[in-house]
């Protein structure tokens, strides 16, 4: 997933009830779709941030080696203002980006 190109809103946005339930025919199906796949997301982003950061990790326990390092600061910015997860995982829904099926079928 490309994190960079996504065009999910930032800010908290009002969506229409009825495109939101359109493709399961029932908005609470649709809904617990959308949040299974923002744990998906969650969990993806979690572990990519874990990954970068353990590139600055310091295994000193030293408190007076406390410094700033520059390139953490802006991996943590970037993540910072990155859409939340159940953001995502809604965009995705309306772009049509998430497989779902009925296993009852």
């Amino acid at each position: 997933m490309d994190l960079k190109k996504t065009n999910a809103p930032v800010n908290t946005i009002t969506y229409n009830k009825s495109v939101i339930e359109e493709p399961t025919g029932n908005v609470y199906e649709a809904i617990t779709i959308m949040a299974k796949r923002a744990n998906q997301i969650n969990s993806e982003i979690k572990k990519e941030l874990t990954e970068k950061l353990e590139e600055f990790a310091t295994y000193n326990d030293s408190l007076e080696e406390v410094f700033e390092n520059k390139e953490q600061i802006e991996v943590s910015k970037f993540y910072e203002k990155l859409p939340k997860p159940h953001a995502l995982a809604v965009q995705e829904w309306l772009d049509g980006k998430i497989y779902h099926r009925d296993s009852n079928k």
